[in-house]
């Protein structure tokens, strides 16, 4: 038993203690905690450090067959039921905990110049040691007790550091929304595990699997009822992983720091949903009917994005969409019962994803220099283009990962989302198409935000076009309609809302951007190398990754001989396909925003209808404002009347019926001994004349 198993629990327990030394500093000694910045976060940066270490160290012994090691203690016991809390390393949870915490130490590392100068920097790290720690527990959870417990967390995290600039509105109103839709998913997760629990008397995954099967093929659980259990369970990825209908907190969470975007959208709460459908693979693929409505909803999802993202001009609002699709690919790939394709896509989706946002962090940090801290101006990808010459690096690993993303051979992106078409066109042609046509999209719109971003002109002090952005948030905001939008005092109010102060001192604007310092682009350069390198682990012809990640349910054996069956015909025809229709997007991306031999104006002009719903995100907050939010408290107020007329009636009633009758008795109770002879007197002739009468 080698000892790094044994002390496997250090690594969520190291960036938890982290956490809990700078935050307790923060609590008792806050002017002293807060002016140790550098000392803090190097202390943090250490701990995820350490982690890491061993977290490699973890998934070396598992590649070199290390048997799963599982270490359980025993947690609550009454009566016959009893609860066990502990870890387990198994090939996944090594997999997942390189992931994570790779991903942390290069987004803490990359923190450092981004929010150099913020005043909650301290604070910042604290939160995200505790985000840290929190999705690390919840990767080597070996039941869904557990898994709950450490799911919880890491929304709290997320609610935290979504909301971080909590003086600014809409950073507040993001993470309440992020906390309210996700809570929907939580509760369906809660119910779905005690229906589990229930059923099977059990909370280990591969328990509940074997025992759920025993019952439905016995015919002591219905198949319905099963089905149900496990779409409930569905729910709680759902909302994490940002699939429809409880996807709409994700853009908005794109009003958090951008080291925590690259950190949710790459390796922690997106990733976590995916994660929990992998462990619930079992449970999941005996029920034909809960793996179509994963696949579905994976396959919705990914187009839903992508057809959101095409008119985003938000550069992290865009790549949020991006991430919406990617994760349906991923959810898409688990329904079809491609265990390996979706893990797969979830690795390379981590380096690449996580290496954009930082890259739009860099732009947007760049972008300050001329254009100020609104993040309506520094975020607006009409204001930017011509970054590449300014900003080289950011330029170059942002365009590595655009061609990951859009599937472009060798680069990571190309081998992942390949496996998945493959895998789709087998489980159902119909799939297939859906992702292939969300493949197209995806090299259109990543290839327009890196044309628009980093080639042509500089547009930064473009007058016209900071007065329509100006117009288009006054608009958001509901401050600005119709003619008044014009109004000079109109145009100026609210340019100090928004305001953040987190890459820089408040400085005169310069007139051309620059390159970040070098905490945030070796991230970026450290980042790029996975992107181009790691999906050659998992190539069809020879997959490593395959015959290290399989599902639980199939050995080794089969895994390889699936792997010898490889069709060297069938792959080249799946794969120019979809590198075909990512071709086709990326020249029209080119024709229209590189060229502009194409006017998009002109396209949009003539199918209005479709752009609205685009740009729009097809009106899907406009609806649940409508149904749910507006219905509550439509609901609220008809409750309120049936309370005050009706439940307070009855009470009131009830009350001066009291007040009515106290107050007539009160005087038959007057302490006169000859009152009361006269009232027996008055009872016994009342009594002997009705007994007379009857």
């Amino acid at each position: 038993m080698e000892p790094i198993y044994q002390y496997a629990w250090l690594i969520p327990v190291l960036p938890l203690l982290g956490a809990m030394i700078v935050g307790l500093g923060l609590i008792s000694y806050g002017e002293t905690t807060a002016r140790l910045r550098r000392v803090s976060a190097v202390f943090i940066v250490s701990l995820i450090g350490a982690a890491m270490v061993l977290s490699f160290a973890l998934l070396w012994s598992q590649w070199q067959g290390h048997e799963t090691y599982t270490q359980m203690i025993d947690w609550a016991a009454a009566g016959n039921f009893q609860l066990a809390m502990g870890y387990t390393i198994d090939h996944l949870t090594s997999l997942m905990l390189v992931i994570v915490t790779t991903v942390a130490f290069l987004v803490m590392v990359y923190t450092d110049g981004y929010m150099a100068h913020d005043p909650g920097y301290v604070r910042f790290y604290a939160y995200l040691s505790l985000f840290s720690s929190s999705m690390l527990g919840l990767v080597i959870s070996p039941n869904l007790v557990q898994v709950y417990i450490f799911w919880e967390l890491v929304g709290m995290c997320s609610y935290l550091l979504i909301g971080f600039w909590y003086d600014r509105k809409a950073a507040a109103d993001a993470c309440q929304k992020a906390f309210v839709t996700n809570r929907v998913g939580d509760f369906g997760l809660l119910l779905g595990i005690l229906g589990l629990f229930w059923a099977t008397n059990s909370f280990e995954f591969d328990v509940i699997g074997d025992r759920l099967h025993e019952l439905t093929a016995s015919g002591s659980l219905s198949a319905g009822l099963a089905a149900l259990f496990a779409v409930l369970v569905f729910l709680g990825p759902v909302a994490k992983s940002a699939q429809f209908p409880l996807h709409v907190w994700l853009p908005d969470a794109m009003e958090g720091p951008t080291p925590i975007s690259a950190l949710i959208h790459a390796a922690t709460m997106v990733a976590a949903g995916v994660f929990l459908i992998a462990r619930m693979f079992p449970v999941f693929e005996g029920i034909p009917l809960v793996m179509d409505v994963i696949a579905w909803t994976g396959a919705f999802t990914a187009f839903l994005g992508a057809t959101i993202a095409i008119t985003q001009n938000d550069i992290k609002k865009g790549l949020a969409y991006s991430t919406m699709s990617q994760l349906g690919y991923m959810v898409m790939a688990m329904g079809a019962g491609a265990y390996t394709a979706g893990l797969f896509h979830l690795m390379t989706h981590a380096y690449f994803k996580a290496m954009l946002f930082l890259g739009s962090g860099s732009v947007i940090h760049g972008m300050e220099a001329v254009v100020g801290h609104d993040p309506a101006y520094a975020q607006d990808m009409r204001l930017m283009g011509g970054l590449r010459k300014y900003m080289p690096i950011t330029g170059l690993t942002f365009l590595i990962g655009t061609l990951a993303i859009s599937g472009i051979p060798p680069f990571a992106g190309f081998w992942s989302k390949d496996e998945i078409l493959g895998a789709a066109f087998a489980a159902n042609p119909a799939l297939w198409a859906v992702g292939w046509l969300t493949a197209g999209i995806t090299a259109f719109y990543m290839f327009r935000m890196y044309f628009s971003t980093f080639e042509g002109p500089f547009r930064g002090a473009d007058s016209d076009i900071r007065q329509k952005i100006r117009i288009e948030t006054l608009q958001a905001r509901g401050l600005a309609f119709g003619p008044g939008a014009m109004n000079p005092q109109e145009l100026t109010l609210g340019e100090a809302e928004d305001h953040e102060v987190h890459s820089g001192d408040e400085h005169e604007h310069s007139g051309s951007p620059h390159e970040s310092p070098i905490t945030m682009t070796l991230p970026l350069l450290v980042l790029a190398v996975p992107s181009m390198l790691i999906g050659l682990i998992g190539t069809p012809f020879n997959n490593y990754f395959e015959a290290f990640i399989h599902p639980p349910t199939e050995a080794a054996h089969e895994v390889m001989e699936a792997a010898e069956a490889f069709n060297l015909n069938e792959f080249l025809v799946l794969a120019g396909g979809s590198v075909g229709v990512s071709l086709i997007g990326i020249t029209l991306a080119s024709l229209m925003y590189l060229r502009h031999q194409i006017d998009p104006g002109a396209i949009a002009a003539k199918i209005p209808s479709f752009y609205k719903l685009s740009k729009n995100k097809w009106y899907f907050d406009e609806i649940y404002d409508a149904v749910f939010i507006q219905g509550s408290r439509r609901l609220a107020r008809q409750v309120l009347e049936v309370d005050v007329r009706i439940v307070d009636g009855v009470v009131n009633l009830a009350g001066f019926v009291t007040l009515i009758t106290g107050e007539g008795l009160k005087y038959l109770e007057n302490g006169r001994a000859q009152f009361y002879a006269l009232i027996v007197f008055g009872a016994v002739l009342g009594l002997v004349i009705l007994s007379g009468i009857t």
